[in-house]
């Protein structure tokens, strides 16, 4: 990974390290993956410097997470998603509404830049579906309607989310094309929408057919394979990012994967997601608390990055009760890696400053430790169930 490290080692140090978080956070009652993160933190370039962000880590990560929602779709039925859909829709819209202000606001008050506020606004908004699917699924989660909810405003938060940015950085490079950013929009969504819809229909009528002629072991495996890493690929050439894919390609085989399937999806995840988890926790920068001015305004963008979200997505499920406003909205609070993108993005475009961008940055790795302690207030009244026993 490290360009000075053999590549065994480096994958002893990453891999080894986030177990050991892992295994010191749960036995202080606390979730595995906060103690991952935190190992990449200190393992990263702002720490220790063992191990620098690259594209091999990159590549592991996505794969990671990839795998990650794939499971996750397996445990959830689409018709369970799509009662949700109305619902999860004004979730996900006002959630994208209210951190793009506030954001836009904030830096505009700061000082900066009108199109640098802009940016901000834009990184405020996707959430990190990975993370909370996550925290969900490891807590035996997915069955609550909350859960649904989320995981479904999620998904459309990731179209929306790509809209805002399409636009915002249209206008940073200084031409913006209405019918480029409409047929985005429109695929996106298009594609979305017909595999939710007909998804799991397509999948269960030519999967016997396909495992009827197939003579290698795990085949139904490798089918499955095979359909997660088209649609990855799919949602990418129409704009939406791979992991909303591979959910949707879970979410088509949730009917008619064996547990089979299942555990060797598992088992790959646990090899893979501790290299997403990791990767977060690399760009994780201490230096930005060195400034009294950018400490506090790291502060208020990450108290504005929690709150937004649980206003506005919480506004949108207020219908649902109370308790399931608080379940919701902290749900919606990680921005992990989506934030980190659009941030690299606004600095390539030298849109945002080095400041600004670590604040971003540092912003998006802390909602995402903050989360899963969130999510367990939030579903505290809920009974813990192991994932493997959950039949949603």
């Amino acid at each position: 990974m490290h360009s000075q490290l053999p590549l065994p080692l480096a994958m002893l140090i990453i891999f080894g390290g986030a177990k050991l978080g892992a295994e010191l956070c749960e036995r202080i009652g606390q979730p595995g993956l906060v103690g991952e993160i935190i190992a990449g933190a200190l393992i990263g370039p702002s720490v220790l410097g063992w191990v620098q962000p690259n594209e091999t880590l990159k590549a592991l990560s996505d794969l990671g997470v990839m795998f990650l929602l794939f499971g996750v779709g397996l445990e959830v039925k689409a018709s369970e998603l799509m009662r949700v859909g109305a619902k999860a829709t004004l979730v996900a819209t006002l959630g994208v509404i209210v951190p793009f202000i506030a954001g836009w606001a904030i830096l505009a008050a700061w000082g900066s830049p009108q199109i640098e506020a802009v940016f901000v606004g834009a990184c405020m908004v996707a959430t990190s579906v990975g993370i909370t699917a996550s925290v969900l699924s490891s807590r035996g989660l997915l069955h609550e309607i909350a859960s649904k909810v989320i995981l479904a405003a999620a998904v459309i938060d990731d179209v929306l989310g790509l809209i805002v940015l399409a636009v915002v950085s249209a206008v940073a490079r200084g031409h913006l094309n209405i019918w480029e950013v409409v047929l985005t929009a429109v695929l996106a969504c298009a594609f979305t929408v017909v595999m939710a819809m007909w998804g799991t229909t397509a999948v269960d009528r030519l999967l016997p057919h396909f495992k009827s002629r197939a003579k290698a072991d795990e085949a139904e495996f490798h089918i499955a394979l095979v359909f997660l890493f088209a649609m990855a690929l799919l949602a990418q050439y129409t704009g939406v990012a791979a992991i909303v894919g591979a959910f949707l390609a879970g979410l088509a085989f949730s009917d008619s994967a064996d547990n089979r399937v299942r555990d060797l999806t598992r088992g790959v995840s646990e090899l893979l997601v501790p290299f997403f988890l990791v990767g977060i926790g690399l760009h994780f920068d201490y230096k930005v608390f060195l400034s009294k001015s950018t400490a506090l305004l790291t502060v208020v963008i990450l108290v504005a990055a929690i709150v937004t979200k649980l206003i506005g997505c919480g506004a949108g499920a207020i219908s649902m009760g109370w308790t399931n406003v608080l379940k919701v909205g902290l749900g919606m609070v990680p921005r992990g890696e989506v934030g980190m993108v659009v941030a690299q993005m606004g600095l390539t475009l030298a849109v945002i400053s080095k400041d600004v961008y670590s604040v971003v940055v540092v912003m998006a790795v802390l909602t995402t430790v903050v989360t899963p302690f969130l999510l367990k207030i939030a579903f505290r009244s809920v009974p813990l169930v192991p994932a493997e026993t959950v039949v949603v």
